[in-house]
């Protein structure tokens, strides 16, 4: 059984970076791809970047591109998603998520499993 755990949300403001951190154990991963989705209030959830394990290839949605880098560490089965400038509209409950057949998709139906999530909130 595949298990993510997220950290590193916070309390920030406008123009801060975060790094969110996903651990994941409990499966082979080597062929998963690695989606973040966030999920604001009252909205959707919504893809904003995924990794694949192998070869790092990585997505990104257009509306975060130049702000948000996904990156993996191998060894430490960690996932990361760094954010810079940080704005209002980014404030959301983050997760990760594991793709078992690395198809890269942006559609959050091919994501077997999912973290419990992490809070991202940003004052103006």
């Amino acid at each position: 059984q595949v298990q993510l755990v997220e950290s590193g949300g916070g309390l920030v403001q406008a123009g801060d970076s975060l790094r969110l951190s996903c651990g994941a154990a409990g499966g082979s991963f080597s062929s998963y791809v690695m989606g973040w989705f966030r999920q604001a209030p009252g909205k959707e959830r919504e893809f904003v970047a995924g990794i694949r394990w192998a070869g790092g290839r990585t997505y990104y949605a257009d509306s975060v591109k130049g702000r948000f880098t996904i990156s993996r560490d191998n060894v430490k089965n960690t996932v990361y998603l760094q954010i810079n400038n940080l704005k209002p509209e980014d404030t959301a409950v983050y997760y990760c998520a594991a793709d078992l057949f690395g198809s890269g998709s942006a559609d959050a139906n091919r994501y077997a499993f999912w973290g419990q999530g992490t809070q991202v909130a940003v004052s103006s």
